[in-house]
């Protein structure tokens, strides 16, 4: 599972450490990763160094890794940055120069003896260094976007109560296109991180009303419309008899949810300025 060699990064970025070398590097997309201890948290911690460099040309997929109080991305550009963040989707963010979406970067930063304790902190300190290092400045304002909306189907959930620390980070990660493993997670967190952000082409909108966090397995086939944001192209469906379900069929029979397009008012983060990041 990706979730659990995200932690270590090749070195020449080609894959995370013990991937195969058939399942792409764009599978390493999770921030709930593995050897992270838990300390006091901080109200509005800093990485205590950054360095962001411009990624390979030729560099394929996209990545982000943590170990111990390290953490790194390679071949991310802002917009996946600031999705992570935010918790927003790319096409949320209203008004970006071009570069934010197509200059990509390799970005190694690190805390000062300690890490995040939690989620929240973690978002607080990226949430810092783009602000510090591309001089981000926005504002929230309303605009209806096309939109899915993830529920609870009438079978009711088909999800398992973690036992996982529950301040913790969860772990969400794939095998390969389309067989994901997700443990002590959120309904927010899976419709943000992994739906949202990594899987489908809009927001995802989490109206489940799930409280609690929860481990559970999704298999099915991917059409060409999904993983486009990590520049993967789906192999053609195939006909095979025990081949797995699309998304939503998956969705709905394997975990008990639905998820439904729609159109919705939503929150967008209007540009306000940003510029390419400062020296290291």
């Amino acid at each position: 599972m990706v979730g659990q060699v995200a932690s270590q990064l090749d070195p020449n970025r080609k894959r995370p450490l013990g991937m195969p070398a058939t399942v792409v590097v764009t599978m390493a997309i999770v921030f709930g990763l593995m050897h992270i201890s838990h300390v006091s948290a901080q109200s509005n911690p800093n990485f205590e160094v950054a360095t962001i460099r411009p990624s390979k040309p030729d560099a394929q997929g996209k990545g982000f890794g943590a170990r111990g109080r390290q953490f790194k991305t390679f071949n991310t550009s802002l917009a996946d940055l600031i999705s992570y963040a935010y918790g927003c989707h790319p096409k949320q963010l209203i008004g970006a120069p071009d570069w934010v979406n197509t200059e990509k970067y390799d970005i190694t930063a690190q805390t000062d003896g300690e890490v995040p304790a939690g989620r929240q902190q973690l978002k607080v300190l990226w949430q810092n260094l783009i602000a510090q290092r591309f001089k981000l400045a926005f504002h929230h304002d309303k605009k209806e976007l096309s939109v899915y909306v993830l529920r609870v189907a009438k079978t009711g959930p088909k999800l398992t109560k973690s036992e996982g620390d529950p301040n913790g980070l969860p772990t969400q990660g794939f095998r390969q296109f389309g067989a994901l493993k997700v443990q002590n997670a959120t309904m927010g967190e899976f419709a943000n991180q992994i739906l949202q952000n990594t899987v489908l082409d809009r927001p995802v909108v989490d109206q489940t009303g799930l409280a609690g966090r929860w481990d559970f397995a999704l298999n099915w086939t991917p059409d060409d419309s999904q993983f486009a944001s990590l520049g993967a192209k789906m192999p053609p469906s195939s006909d095979a008899a025990d081949a797995p379900p699309n998304l939503f069929t998956a969705i709905q029979e394997q975990i008990g949810l639905k998820l439904e397009s729609g159109r919705a008012l939503t929150d967008v983060l209007v540009i306000d300025n940003v510029e390419r990041p400062t020296d290291n």
